[in-house]
């Protein structure tokens, strides 16, 4: 009976589609699908091959290992086939299940048998190669290929620092090393951060970034590259006795001073797989690099042998997958988040994908710059990548699937939640509400802030209080606080009669403060403690500082053109002005101590302070609250312009770069000394 001709045409599409993703990845280093598509593809190929035999011929996908060898790089004839291993599609635990009771059937184990010794390893997400060493002296490298032939990168390897040029102790006369070149996840971000610095094209993935570097005509742009190698097998090998398991050949390795993963462990029967799987799943996303599964290998050398091969992959090995990490689907629109602290983050309206073992229907495109950077269109067919707890964020754009109708998103000139403006400062990457006081996507973190320790000083509301003040909407805006009684907060959870009579008691103590206090507690972006000090001392009272335009607050020490603009961006806002206003109102006040004059001759006035450790007597608070009020200016970080650092016990990494630096340090009574000594 002839094949429908639909199983036919489908049957050529499948090879046709994923010969095209072999080139591009494996001759142009450009995936345009992720491991999952390309997977599905593959699989359903495979069934329909196995449901009508008659449909194989030589040149399937199924009957070779995908890729090709390069016109400019030498051919490398395998004396043994790099075979790829078969992976197993049910990312359950049944996965291994399956695998063990295949194992035992093939071997003639009846139930009264005892467990199967394993082998267990990871699934290295990375490039495959067969590295070659004669009289133990490093000759030769070659990648995979097709399995029988692969290409000669013996000249982008041996820059690797992974890869031994020599091995230690008795090595044998020939010895083939198989394994995998991969990337870490922290070499790979700092590799793109100096790709972005340059101006130059960033990568994908750590994988990509590695198999392009491995095949580069230019061993110098190989070198560039932060390449790591971990051994997994072997080749061909003459002139030793093979051990008689694998792990036995990969402690071998190690003697021999070939990196070999640590995460590797000798289990029994199905137990032992599970387990195995289990454990390295939960520790996934912490690994320094990629993996997408583990691998299970019989551990008697002697078993693999009666096992035996199919067509493409050893019986006596499988991969078991976990759920694909990176998935592709459509960007139905973008909006913008805003944040606690008034950052509004552009995010990705997916078309819904099962992605890191959760549908996503969401994803972060971080900042208007990154947006940008990627080139993230609505309509757009993308990348998605999803890690353990990570929030799901879009890896890249596949262009080629861009349709006609698809359109660019711009950023909101207002925010979406409150109406207040959006601005972007000079030197940020985040556009910010500057409804600080108002916008409800802030109420909680201005709360906090705005009753902080350095700001009001309001003891007792902490977050937990904050978060059912605000939920509750007993609190809109800092000023409401004020209007708080006892019987309300009574009623709050945990919080009896004399708890609530207490916070009524701190919020009313709060209103006589200082204005540099009063200032800060406002959280207006960048302006610090300093800052609330400098314009408190410099303009004396609010008003003058809400009216103050960008040129007068430049006149005031310590600020420059970006704080001088978000103090006029935060009191353009009628809301903000509209809060302070409420809380002059409620009858908040300041103490004649916060304008009254610096005294200028004081040996701190203009120097830059950093404390570091516990000071005999003095609080930090305290001591930093006297630099302030002699006219110094307190910072949390050593650099260059930093003048003096006051070191107590337990002083850290700070005393030591200023140490490094040659910036004087002072202990509490060099500080108090210098406090009241006066400049001539």
């Amino acid at each position: 009976m002839a094949l429908p001709q639909s199983i036919i045409a489908r049957a050529e599409a499948l090879r046709a589609e994923i010969e095209q993703h072999n080139y591009d990845y494996y001759i142009l280093d450009g995936p345009t699908v992720t491991d999952a598509e390309y997977d599905r593809l593959f699989f359903e190929l495979q069934s329909l091959e196995h449901e009508h035999p008659e449909l194989l011929s030589p040149d399937s996908p199924t009957q070779r290992i995908g890729g090709g060898v390069l016109a400019e790089l030498k051919p490398v004839v395998h004396a043994l086939p790099m075979l790829s291993i078969r992976t197993e599609t049910d990312i359950s635990d049944a996965g291994a299940i399956k695998f063990d009771a295949y194992i035992r059937r093939e071997l003639g184990l009846d139930d009264q048998a005892p467990p199967v010794e394993y082998i267990a390893e990871l699934k290295f997400d990375g490039l495959a190669i067969n590295l070659r060493y004669e009289d133990g002296r490093f000759v030769q490298a070659a990648t995979r290929g097709n399995s029988e032939v692969g290409e000669d990168v013996t000249h982008n390897v041996r820059t690797m620092q992974h890869v031994p040029l020599k091995l230690r102790g008795n090595a044998p006369k020939v010895i083939e090393i198989r394994g995998e070149i991969y990337m870490r996840r922290s070499d790979f971000d700092r590799m793109n951060e100096r790709q972005m610095a340059a101006g130059e094209k960033t990568f994908v993935n750590p994988r990509n970034a590695a198999a392009g570097a491995i095949r580069q005509l230019d061993p110098g742009m190989a070198a560039q590259r932060p390449l790591s190698f971990f051994a997994y097998g072997l080749g061909e090998s003459s002139g030793w006795r093979t051990p008689d398991r694998h792990g036995e050949v990969l402690d071998a390795l190690e003697e021999f001073g070939v990196p070999v993963s640590k995460d590797r462990r000798v289990v029994h029967g199905a137990h032992g797989l599970l387990a195995y799987h289990r454990d390295i799943g939960e520790r996934r996303d912490r690994l320094p690099f990629g993996i997408d599964g583990v691998v299970y290998k019989v551990n008697s050398l002697r078993l693999q042998q009666q096992l035996g091969f199919r067509t493409r992959e050893p019986r006596w090995a499988i991969a078991h997958k976990y759920p694909a990490q990176e998935e592709m689907t459509t960007v139905l629109n973008i909006d913008v988040q805003v944040g606690r602290t008034g950052a509004l983050t552009p995010t990705a309206r997916l078309q819904p994908v099962f992605v890191g073992g959760v549908t996503v229907t969401n994803a972060t495109l971080h900042n208007e710059d990154e947006m940008r950077r990627k080139d993230v269109w609505i309509g757009d067919t993308v990348i998605v990548r999803r890690a353990g707890d990570v929030i799901p964020e879009v890896v890249a754009v596949v262009a080629e699937r861009r349709p006609a109708d698809a359109r660019p998103y711009a950023m909101p000139a207002t925010c979406p939640v409150c109406g207040s403006a959006a601005v972007r400062l000079p030197d940020e990457a985040v556009t910010r509400c500057t409804g600080g006081l108002f916008c409800p996507a802030q109420r909680r973190q201005a709360l906090l802030h705005f009753a902080g320790r350095r700001a009001m000083d309001i003891e007792g509301l902490g977050e937990k209080l904050a978060e059912q003040l605000v939920s509750g909407h007993l609190v809109r805006t800092p000023a409401d606080l004020y209007k708080l009684g006892i019987a309300s907060l009574a009623e709050l959870d945990r919080m009896a009669e004399k708890s609530a009579s207490n916070i009524v008691a701190a919020i009313e103590k709060s209103k006589r403060t200082t204005l540099a206090r009063f200032i800060y507690a406002l959280g207006i972006r960048n302006v610090g403690e300093s800052t609330a000090q400098a314009l408190s001392r410099s303009l004396g009272n609010i008003g003058r500082v809400a009216k103050a335009d960008v040129d007068a607050l430049q006149q005031v020490p310590d600020v420059g053109p970006v704080v001088a603009q978000s103090i006029v961006d935060f009191f353009a806002e009628a809301h903000n002005r509209q809060v302070v206003d409420q809380l002059l109102a409620a009858g908040v006040s300041f103490a004649e101590t916060s304008t009254r004059e610096v005294d200028t001759a004081s040996g701190a006035y203009g120097k830059t302070f950093v404390l570091t450790g516990v000071l005999p007597r003095l609080t930090r608070d305290g001591a930093a609250q006297m630099i302030r009020d002699r006219g110094g200016k307190v910072s949390g970080s050593v650099s260059k312009k930093t003048h003096f650092v006051v070191a107590g016990e337990d002083a850290g990494t700070k005393l030591v770069k200023a140490q490094e630096l040659g910036i004087d340090i002072l202990d509490e009574a060099g500080l108090l000394n210098l406090l009241e000594a006066k400049t001539i």
